[in-house]
């Protein structure tokens, strides 16, 4: 019961708020990139496809989890080995979407106005 709940409690607080935020950040892309416009597409279909099939990844995992957590818990059944295995893979598959992707942009800081330019 403590397990199942330890569960719920991980994916709601750490995987669906990094695919929320990983959803957001889907496009965005920082670093030099090649000028040629080309190459510059079909890195970009490359990098949306594969945070595509992250955030996939995440959501079919967290999803599983908590189909298995709550009937294990309505049912009072005892969940399956593999469960453990895959909310494990979804707080990590989480954390690299958190990390990378799913981050804010950070602010760049305004310097104070010199008083002798005005």
């Amino acid at each position: 019961m403590v397990l199942e709940l330890i569960m719920i409690a991980g994916v709601l607080a750490v995987a669906v708020p990094a695919l929320v935020r990983g959803a957001l950040g889907l496009r965005r892309r920082s670093g030099h990139y090649s000028s040629d416009v080309t190459a510059d597409r079909i890195s970009l279909v490359l990098l949306v496809t594969g945070r595509t099939l992250v955030l996939l990844l995440v959501a079919v995992l967290s999803l599983v989890v908590l189909v298995s957590a709550v009937g294990a818990i309505v049912r009072d059944l005892e969940m399956p080995g593999l469960v453990s295995v895959f909310f494990v893979l979804d707080l990590l598959l989480a954390a690299l979407v958190a990390l990378t992707f799913g981050r804010r942009d950070q602010r760049r800081v305004r310097r104070r106005a010199s008083p002798a330019a005005r």
